[in-house]
């Protein structure tokens, strides 16, 4: 084997083959939807809501790994997501999109299950949080290159969109197909259980989980809308924030990763939940356009401090439930995905602001959540109640 044929460069690789696909089907959509399909806010509810369900949905990884190994199946999601975005401009209908959409998503979060699964196995835990920060990088680094992709491809060679969708999708392929090739099959050091497992013992990590998915969805749906709506942002501008979010990703993530290993999940998961509280309360009384996208992007970076809830699991899980552990967690995640958009999108009717404060609400009680993480974490010592670690417990409950 070759000195660059590691388990860690073959996941940047797949991670950077995902962002590339996902960044350009999610950079052209609105404009694809609504100039080639006619969508109106009806259709783009429905798409958005039929993209979400595969992620609710990721439990269904794990029961495939009795047919394929988690390295072959990451592979094979990469290539359903690039060929849901090579085929999307070629069925510019409602249905087609439908379907197209429901195609990509699935390659999109089967991948993301899967891919957190072997970064805990393959990462030492000594380094997983620097080298989670990196892969947090690198997933900024190829979505800038997506941007810079549409725009080249768009107004300076003046390709169709259905062109551009066509070759997003083919770079990500080709990427895959090429780490098949190029790269051996990394045996695991553990078996993975092949069943849907929910243990007693992870519930802190499950109820950490869940309320991440919830703050993600007010962030990813909310604040770019506040921006737009209140302070009048144009699409170019909208862009150009992303740009300053990757960009300060590729240079923090990998300190933040960092960082995470010196302090610990307690405290880095405390000062993350301090500075959400912090942000939303100020997205909800925020009257200056420039401190509107200094929030912002806190709000992103803060986000990335959430590598603690990854390297927390890793450290009191069993090795064997690395895999359906990551495939029920993504499912809890994504259970406020399809729920609170559309409640909280009759909340904005009433006061926007009052989105914001139950964020910051949420904020507080996942603060009150991390203060139960232990100093060490360990199997047998998950929860630390009042200074005193939970007793330990049978390992398999």
């Amino acid at each position: 084997m070759k000195s660059w044929q590691r388990p860690e460069n073959l996941l940047f690789l797949m991670t950077a083959a995902m962002s590339i696909s996902f960044g350009i089907w999610q950079a052209l959509l609105n404009n694809f939807v609504i100039e080639r399909a006619n969508f109106t806010g009806v259709e783009i509810g429905i798409l958005q809501s039929l993209r979400e369900i595969p992620g609710f949905l990721a439990f269904g990884a794990v029961l495939l790994l009795v047919l394929m190994r988690e390295q072959t199946l990451a592979l094979v999601s990469l290539l359903l997501l690039g060929l849901g975005t090579a085929l999307t401009g070629f069925f510019p209908s409602e249905i087609g999109l439908y379907c197209t959409t429901v195609l990509m998503s699935i390659g999109f979060h089967y991948y993301e299950t899967i891919n957190q699964s072997l970064s805990l196995q393959w990462f030492d835990k000594k380094s997983a949080a620097h080298k989670l920060g990196q892969l947090v990088a690198v997933r900024s680094f190829a979505g800038l290159l997506a941007f810079g992709m549409v725009w080249l491809c768009l107004d300076m060679a003046g390709f169709k969109m259905e062109t551009v969708y066509l070759l997003g999708g083919g770079v990500t392929l080709l990427i895959a197909l090429g780490c098949w090739l190029l790269f051996p099959y990394f045996p695991q050091h553990v078996e993975q259980h092949k069943k849907l497992i929910l243990r007693k013992r992870y519930w802190l990590y499950y109820a950490l989980t869940f309320m991440g998915g919830a703050r993600r969805q007010i962030f990813v749906v909310f604040a770019g809308f506040l921006m737009v709506e209140k302070f009048g942002f144009s699409a170019a501008q909208i862009s150009l924030l992303f740009l300053i979010n990757g960009v300060m990703n590729m240079i923090f993530a990998p300190k933040i990763g960092k960082l995470i290993g010196h302090w610990g999940e307690r405290k880095a998961l405390t000062v993350e939940y301090i500075g959400l509280m912090i942000v939303f309360a100020a997205y909800a009384v925020v009257s200056n356009p420039w401190i509107a996208v200094t929030l912002y992007v806190l709000d992103h970076l803060l986000f990335s401090m959430a590598i603690a809830q990854k390297t927390y699991l890793q450290k009191i899980a069993d090795p064997r439930d690395m895999a359906p552990t990551a495939g029920v967690a993504f499912s809890i995640n994504h259970i406020a995905a399809v729920v609170l958009p559309a409640i909280y999108g009759l909340l904005w009717l009433v006061s926007p602001a009052a989105v914001f404060l139950t964020g910051a609400a949420l904020a507080g009680g996942s603060l009150l959540l991390a203060r139960l993480v232990p100093e060490r974490p360990e199997p047998g010592q998950e929860v630390v109640w009042r200074g005193v670690t939970q007793p330990a417990g049978p390992t398999t409950s």
